[in-house]
């Protein structure tokens, strides 16, 4: 059975890992994911920081990981002395978090990022956001040729609508998610095609050397 998988990194982060109480190996949930299912493509949908680095909405469909690498590198060497203690730990985390996406990459995960956007609030303050819903909806569309079976690593309702027409034209829909974070309309749409992460503990826990 042609099987691909599709990973909402927000949903599996707040909505797995932090209930979990220990790590995913992202390797070792590839590796899983095609013994166990037959996974050909795994597609990961997340938001990164891109600290005015040019990105092409228009013709780029997601962020070059290995030049906005080369970008935050180079900006901490040109500002890092103009930098406060606070703003330099803050893009160091996040050149982190791309060469967690570099990883990822050479893992054999397809990278589909989206810039974060900053939102100034009513209130004054500012929100972050990178919403992948919209995106990761479009590639369950646009490979549903490609795919006799999906496997959803996330447990948003939102996706349900999607969902339900794929499994009505005769695609077979297995949820990966984490059961009490879930949305209950996911849960239900998938019944006995629902796993828990809770229970591949010992197969996908990421174990510090």
């Amino acid at each position: 059975m042609k099987t691909i998988a599709f990973i909402d990194a927000s949903n599996l982060f707040y909505g797995g890992e932090k209930s979990l109480g220990w790590k995913i190996d992202y390797q070792k949930l590839f590796n899983y994911l095609k013994e166990k299912y037959g996974v050909k493509k795994a597609l990961y949908f997340g938001g990164v920081e891109i600290y005015d680095f040019n990105f092409d909405y228009l013709k780029n469909e997601t962020v070059p990981i290995e030049d906005l690498e080369k970008h935050l590198v180079a900006r901490i060497k040109e500002r890092g002395e103009k930098l406060n203690d606070a703003e330099l730990l803050l893009i160091s985390r996040h050149l982190q978090r791309v060469r967690f996406y570099l990883k990822l990459q050479k893992f054999g995960y397809e990278m589909h990022l989206k810039p974060v956007k900053i939102y100034e609030q009513e209130d004054g303050t500012t929100r972050r956001k990178a919403n992948c819903d919209v995106e990761m909806c479009f590639y369950l569309m646009k490979e549903e040729s490609n795919f006799e079976q999906a496997i959803v690593l996330s447990g948003d309702g939102d996706f349900l609508p999607v969902l339900k027409y794929l499994r009505n034209n005769g695609k077979e829909i297995i949820i990966l998610a984490r059961g009490p974070r879930a949305a209950r309309e996911i849960r239900q749409f998938a019944g006995s095609k629902f796993r828990d992460f809770i229970r591949l503990e010992s197969v996908i826990r990421f174990e510090e050397k």
